[in-house]
């Protein structure tokens, strides 16, 4: 949560005096709990205190990273915050649902999943909510030409990145999957397509070019 003057040394005599056993109890802490610490005087207590009140005005992203979500990194965090638009939504998001998520594929969704699954880690959320951090954050708008359609990306186009054509395909309310199934509507192939072309080959799904994409994206 980027609280200036809450380094290692700190940290630790705070949970060494058991003032803190979870990230909750870093915002219940008082000025005299502070003062109670070595090498902590009145100026350095009151500066922390507003520091850690600060934190609590940072964005939704920057919560959801601080929970500490396994495989869950900073720029995740900002693609969850971008598409629930808030703790609530994303702690009831089913698996398929965080699967939709921008670079959230089946073992980042299955850990997520598990954490919110968890009454302790539910309780935490509580508690940081009951605190007053952000809960709510900008959810990115979607359009609806492509909703229900699943893409699937092979190869490397020539005008977008990867991301870019995630970026796209989903801001027109597609789906961007890692995997070609029988539910994929179409695969985007560029250059040097390997396996997933002939798997859409195989399986009988429409393969479209770069251009067709943008067409579809509008």
């Amino acid at each position: 949560m980027n609280i200036e003057g809450m380094g290692d040394g700190l940290v630790t005599q705070l949970a060494d005096r058991g003032l803190v056993r979870n990230v909750t109890d870093i915002y219940q802490r008082t000025k005299p709990d502070l003062l109670r610490l070595e090498r902590m005087g009145e100026k350095s207590a009151q500066n922390v205190l507003e520091e850690i009140n600060a934190s609590k005005k940072l964005p939704l992203e920057r919560v959801i990273f601080g929970l500490g979500i396994r495989f869950v990194g900073e720029r995740t965090a900002q693609f969850l915050a971008e598409h629930f638009g808030s703790m609530e939504a994303l702690v009831n998001a089913s698996q398929e649902e965080l699967e939709e998520v921008n670079e959230v594929g089946p073992r980042i969704a299955v850990s997520i999943r598990e954490f919110f699954d968890e009454p302790r880690n539910r309780e935490l959320v509580k508690r940081l909510r009951d605190a007053g951090l952000t809960f709510a954050g900008k959810k990115r708008e979607r359009g609806t030409k492509l909703a229900g359609k699943t893409f699937v990306l092979t190869g490397t186009l020539a005008r977008h990145t990867r991301d870019e054509a995630k970026k796209m395909i989903e801001d027109a309310g597609g789906r961007v999957s890692g995997s070609v199934s029988k539910k994929t509507d179409y695969v985007v192939a560029g250059n040097d397509a390997g396996s997933k072309l002939d798997k859409a080959k195989e399986l009988g799904v429409a393969v479209i070019e770069e251009d067709e994409m943008e067409k579809l994206v509008g």
